[in-house]
């Protein structure tokens, strides 16, 4: 088994900042894929962007320029960097993983989201 434990969210004002990151722990033998999605109240849950093994990057229209995805391999966690917060980023921020534990085939994983909220 691999546990996502997601931290950094909160509230910030328009034009803060927030770094968001999420942890992969347990007998893990490879992590490949790794990505944030976002779900705002009555909206369908979106691709906000992802990061391959080889850190080859994608980011969704709305936020590029804004945030930026990056990993640690040698800790298994990736990160997304939130600049130029607009309101409409306010939303549950959920990290996926696509990761193999050791004797395990691959297999997707999830966070259990973390709230940003973009206010005055």
């Amino acid at each position: 088994q691999v546990q996502l434990v997601e931290s950094g969210g909160g509230l910030v004002q328009p034009g803060g900042s927030l770094r968001l990151a999420c942890a992969a722990s347990g007998n893990i033998f490879r992590v490949h894929g790794m990505d944030w999605y976002r779900q705002a109240p009555g909206k369908q849950r979106e691709l906000v962007a992802t990061i391959s093994s080889g850190q080859g990057t994608n980011y969704a229209d709305s936020i590029k320029g804004r945030f930026t995805i990056s990993r640690d391999n040698a800790k298994n966690t990736v990160y997304l960097q939130m600049n130029s917060l607009k309101p409409e980023d306010t939303a549950v921020y959920y990290c996926h993983v696509f990761a193999a534990a050791s004797g395990e085939n691959s297999r997707s994983y999830w966070g259990q989201g973390i709230q940003v909220t973009v206010s005055s």
